[in-house]
């Protein structure tokens, strides 16, 4: 039941508040490029901040750890694998050099930390401020430009509500994902890292999954794709970052090679942008038959 209401309060609670989020910031002047990158895909990235700080909160950091991972791995090769069946994903977006280098390098960053065994405070402080150093640059290279974002225009005391809301929403519904998922967990003998990497890596990327489906649909590559890689980003730059502030986070030798699997999977989405440009059809079934595969092999792993 706690599992249920997580997962609703999640989706819902994300969607409210990518779009409080994205009002005030029309309000404020935000470019929509910047909004796309940051705000959008940083937004639906709220469920899994709050998830991460609620488990290492909960002492259970295999989970924290496992819910960023199985995000990173679930927004390329599920989420975006759906978008690319529904229309082809266009990698036409501007800056998308410096968008792969900022989510291939956090993805090798968080493998080195690996290596140490544990992502400290001193360095939930360091990947804090290289997040601090992307949004600067984000902020710095943003132009102005044709708003293409399926958002709704609110009035600002409107989209204030709608932010609060998603926000009270979303921290709900982690807490009662993470609640529910380590009980699972605990009674029938599921590893935490093994929940945290599929059950909870999903739910919390349902959002994601709605913003980057839609966008998809209506032929907004841009916001598809910001969304997928500005996600990856915070997802390790700000979640583990910020989390590490709260609880540093031990990393169990179990979870070494999900870390692998998400530097492969993100070398894969790289290739694939600069090779062929788009994430054709084609290539969103490879996606889906992977994802499907690491699942497969997930189960084989408790």
């Amino acid at each position: 039941m706690l599992v249920a209401f997580g997962l609703v309060a999640l989706l819902v609670g994300g969607d409210l508040l990518v779009r409080g989020a994205v009002g005030v910031a029309r309000r404020f002047g935000v470019s929509p490029l910047v909004i796309g990158l940051t705000l959008v895909g940083f937004g639906t990235s709220a469920p899994e901040l709050v998830t991460s700080l609620s488990a290492a909160l909960a002492g259970s950091p295999a989970i924290a750890i496992g819910n960023v991972v199985g995000s990173n791995i679930a927004n390329i090769l599920l989420i975006l694998g759906l978008a690319a069946l529904i229309r082809p994903v266009s990698a036409q977006m501007a800056g998308l050099p410096r968008e792969a280098v900022w989510v291939g390098g956090s993805a090798v960053g968080l493998a080195v930390l690996a290596g140490a065994g544990e992502i400290s405070v001193l360095a939930g402080v360091v990947l804090l401020a290289l997040l601090g150093v992307y949004l600067w640059g984000a902020f710095r290279s943003s132009t102005a430009g044709t708003d293409n974002l399926d958002v709704p225009i609110d009035p600002l005391p409107k989209a204030s509500i709608f932010l609060m809301l998603g926000l009270a929403l979303t921290i709900g519904g982690a807490i009662a994902l993470v609640d529910g998922a380590t009980g699972i967990a605990r009674a029938y003998g599921v590893p935490e890292a093994v929940i945290g990497l599929t059950l909870v890596a999903i739910g919390t990327s349902l959002p994601e999954l709605a913003t980057t489906v839609m966008a998809a649909r209506r032929g907004q590559s841009d916001v598809a794709l910001g969304n997928i890689l500005g996600s990856g980003i915070f997802n390790i730059l700000g979640i583990l970052g910020t989390t590490a502030l709260v609880a540093p986070l031990p990393i169990e030798d179990s979870l070494i090679p999900d870390i692998g699997v998400m530097l492969a999977t993100t070398a894969l989405l790289i290739a694939l942008l600069f090779w062929r440009r788009a994430i054709s059809r084609v290539s969103g079934v490879i996606f889906l038959l992977l994802y499907t595969g690491y699942m497969a092999w997930l189960s084989q792993t408790f």
